[in-house]
């Protein structure tokens, strides 16, 4: 059993919740979790599947140097309905995104203007 106060503390992050949604329903390695992250650097996806490593939420396995991940549903088992109709509702899918956006590193990505031509 996981202690609540670890639990609730790996759930707080939008960024690890995002990261158990991704491992859910099968194993995914390092590189493809951030692939689905790209705004965050491959070293914070680390930190963060650390983290839920530690709280006991995924199981790792290696394989070369490839690290696989996967959501050990087992410890989750009593909120498991509510975070997949959580994570199946659209509105969540904003809040995610507008909490990504919130807490991400760095300057904001500058939109591209189109350049007029000389006349």
């Amino acid at each position: 059993m996981i202690a609540a106060p670890m639990l609730l503390s790996a759930l707080a992050s939008p960024r690890r919740l995002e990261i158990l949604r991704l491992t859910w329903d099968g194993e995914r390695h390092a590189g493809e979790i951030h692939a689905a992250m790209p705004d965050v650097t491959f070293g914070a996806v680390s930190l963060q599947l650390r983290a839920l490593r530690r709280a006991g939420l995924v199981d790792v396995r290696a394989e070369g140097r490839f690290r696989h991940y996967r959501t050990r549903r087992a410890a989750l088992a009593p909120l498991a309905d509510v975070l997949t109709r959580m994570w199946d509702d659209a509105l969540w899918r904003l809040k995610l995104a507008a909490e990504l956006e919130q807490s991400r590193r760095g300057p904001s990505p500058r939109r591209r203007t189109a350049r007029k031509k000389p006349s």
